[in-house]
């Protein structure tokens, strides 16, 4: 029963995830589109640093699709337990992208300081930018959905910096209102410089997240500790020890070794198990559970 209801929620988050993995491509393609269209009528930086940013999207969020694609592959003689790591790998070519996208706009932020340039059809760009900050919101209230179901790194890390891209879009808006109506031209770079110190930000706070799957490091503390409660919360476990956690892709890992009663039967402390394991499911959907039973006061050689 299990592991049937498991395999349903597998199946559910896996098509949320694809089916968000495919609407950044198409959303990052169209504000492509639109903001070259802006920039060649404006020649703002500002413009050109966001047509940058969504030119990388395209590209980090295509390594996405392709990625969790190859994710979703169920494990194989050679990979026992799946290929789940691929999500951080593709998390760690995202923020290399963002981080020489930030490098390029410091350039040319650099140079549009000290030769500033007057903005040409303001309006136009002004109107892509909007409509441009519309389309992210949508995007990143989706990716919030999915990442409430399925635990992608993948997605967040999509997430992370189209949340970037509403803050940027805003700034670009400002310098824009800024340039236009106020003729501080100068607003134009500064703001795009601005725009490259967050975007090698969400860089650093993409490739973390991503070493730290890729190095197998334990889940947080909150969440440790989540887990230790559930288990505690059965009547019949005494303790836990050797408590090991790791994610890999939208999946996490769980190992465990349950204390008991050393009269209960063996099958009495399997069905335990199950009950403890099925509890763990719940809270954490996307998990692999694995459960040894000890008997309690039993002397460790490990």
């Amino acid at each position: 029963m299990i592991v049937e209801q498991k395999s349903i929620s597998d199946e559910l988050n896996k098509g949320l995830v694809r089916n968000a993995s495919y609407a950044s491509v198409i959303i990052a393609s169209i504000l492509v589109l639109i903001k070259l269209g802006a920039y060649l009528a404006t020649h703002s930086v500002a413009l050109l640093a966001s047509l940058i940013d969504s030119l990388l999207d395209v590209a980090a969020s295509f390594v996405n699709l392709v990625a969790i694609r190859q994710a979703f592959v169920p494990a194989d003689d050679e990979h026992r337990f799946g290929h789940g790591k691929a999500e951080p790998l593709a998390g760690m070519a995202q923020s290399a992208f963002i981080a020489g996208s930030a490098l390029f706009l410091i350039v040319e932020s650099g140079d549009r300081l000290f030769n500033p340039r007057v903005i040409e059809h303001g309006t136009i760009g002004l109107t892509v930018m909007v409509i441009s900050t519309i389309f992210t919101i949508a995007l990143v209230g989706y990716q919030r959905y999915v990442i409430s179901k399925a635990r992608s790194i993948a997605i967040k890390a999509d997430s992370l910096h189209y949340l970037g891209d509403i803050l940027v879009n805003l700034s670009i808006i400002a310098a824009l209102v800024l340039s236009l109506y106020f003729e501080w031209y100068i607003a134009d770079p500064l703001f795009a410089l601005g725009v490259a110190v967050y975007v090698l930000y969400n860089a650093w706070q993409i490739a973390k997240i991503s070493l730290d799957q890729l190095m197998d490091r334990e889940l947080p503390d909150a969440e440790r500790n989540r887990i230790i409660d559930i288990v505690k919360s059965h009547p019949m476990v005494r303790n836990l020890h050797e408590l090991r956690t790791r994610s890999s892709g939208h999946t996490t890992f769980i190992q465990m070794h349950l204390e008991m009663d050393p009269d209960l039967s063996l099958v009495k402390a399997h069905q335990i198990s199950d009950e403890v394991e099925e509890d763990i499911h719940k809270a954490f959907p996307n998990s692999e559970v694995i459960i040894h039973e000890d008997p309690e006061g039993m002397e460790r050689k490990y």
